[in-house]
């Protein structure tokens, strides 16, 4: 039996690519089919992965040698390789990814995907505060907070240490090794030579302001070997935290921003958190693969600030190990200077968000994307009056770092339910 073809983009606009290619391409083809008549097969294949990711997927139904080559590592060797090409995705989680399908956009050509859901476990649900990244052809969901009813009392969060990944090749998921130790609300990057690395976190669950656990251990995940080996602790507990990866020729760091440590009561009854204001760096010698944590400081001055905002990175091609480190706060886009460790303001963001709604914050092909919903139902009025609609108009502001220009993009939003952007997990991705 064959497995069904994923469902086509659709798309709101349609458009053509003249695009000029001199390259000579040797191609491993099977002989035994052809891709297009009258061609030769290297000329074929090329011409063939010049069609945008977007469109691919329907296309994969015009005949069985297409399928096959669309679905191939040869179609993304070519493109990476030989027409130094990649389309710039990005992929949205509006909630468990076992009970709802991610999309993924297609910014170049207003194009819409769904993705299959994650392999349903019978005895958890509503997993939040997972993190998602993409390292090459895959894409990661790693661990988060859900409810187990295994566990007593049913109704208290409990952190999960699952790893999966999903293949664009075979366009299917699967489960890899789970972390050593369980855990939601934590930093995570990719580091080099393939290797994935997650601080702190702990068993916060979305519907609760405050409280669940914290924790301070540190992993990393080798993606060749699929195992996860413990590294230094972090200096403190820290759970809500984000974090990135800066790349150097002798030295390279992961870095842990923000979060909150300790907990605190008012009046010995209502939990609060008590917010990091600094941020840690673990340097590692990237010779002998080993690090330890370096202590940076306090970010703010007293009474500026006291909890970061959503926090995205941008890598500089042309000044490696220098990334250019955003925070949106409201309507406040804020650069961080490494050297002063301050926060300096960058941008405004044009358009304010409307009916007190969350921003969405990420990095797609080397711009800042802020997303909102238009005309879109509140989601708590949404979910006491069952409505079934979707979620409005996707108003998307892009700002470059380096131009410092803004500009809009607007698409109908694919979800069934209004996206709330406060739990929703966002990633890029290219392929």
């Amino acid at each position: 039996m064959t497995e069904p073809e994923p469902p086509p983009f659709s798309s709101a606009s349609s458009s053509v690519v003249e695009v000029e290619v001199e390259v000579e391409v040797e191609v491993e083809v099977d002989e035994s089919f052809t891709l297009i008549p009258g061609l030769p097969k290297d000329v074929a294949a090329l011409i063939l992965s010049l069609i945008p990711y977007s469109h691919q997927a329907r296309l994969k139904a015009t005949c069985k040698s297409w399928r096959l080559f669309l679905s191939s590592k040869t179609l993304r060797r070519i493109r990476l390789r030989e027409l130094c090409s990649q389309s710039h995705l990005l992929c949205i989680f509006p909630q468990d990814p076992s009970l709802a399908s991610p999309f993924l956009f297609d910014r170049d050509n207003l194009a819409w995907a769904p993705l299959p859901t994650t392999p349903p476990n019978p005895h958890t649900y509503g997993l939040c505060n997972f993190t998602s990244l993409s390292i090459g052809a895959h894409l990661y969901v790693l661990g988060g907070s859900l409810f187990d009813t295994r566990s007593f009392p049913i109704d208290r969060p409990s952190p999960s240490s699952s790893t999966f990944r999903f293949d664009f090749t075979t366009h299917s998921w699967e489960s890899l090794a789970p972390m050593i130790h369980a855990r939601g609300s934590f930093a995570c990057a990719a580091g080099s030579n393939n290797h994935i690395l997650v601080a702190g976190g702990g068993s916060r669950h979305t519907v609760f302001s405050a409280a669940g656990t914290r924790m301070n251990s540190v992993e990393r995940y080798d993606v060749g070997k699929n195992e996860w080996v413990e590294l230094e602790r972090l200096p403190g507990m820290r759970a809500g935290c984000v974090g990135f990866f800066v790349e150097k020729e002798e030295k390279s760091g992961f870095w842990v921003m923000g979060g909150y440590g300790e907990e605190r009561t008012i009046g010995g009854v209502f939990p609060v958190d008590e917010y990091c204001r600094d941020a840690v760096v673990m340097q590692f010698n990237n010779s002998t693969g080993c690090g330890n944590w370096r202590e940076v400081g306090d970010m703010w001055e007293q009474g500026e600030k006291v909890r970061v905002g959503k926090i995205v990175v941008v890598e500089d091609h042309e000044r490696s190990g220098h990334p250019g480190v955003f925070m949106l706060d409201g309507n406040h886009i804020f650069r961080y200077d490494m050297a002063s460790n301050r926060w300096q303001e960058e941008s405004h963001v044009p358009k304010k968000t409307p009916h007190n709604s969350a921003f969405g914050f990420v990095v797609l092909d080397g711009e800042l994307h802020v997303l909102t919903l238009l005309n879109a139902f509140d989601p708590q009025e949404t979910r006491r009056k069952q409505h079934h609609k979707r979620a409005g108009t996707l108003y998307i502001q892009i700002y470059h770092p380096k131009k410092k220009t803004w500009r809009t993009l607007i698409t109908k939003s694919p979800f069934p339910h209004p996206l709330d952007f406060n739990t929703a997990v966002m990633c890029s991705i290219r392929l």
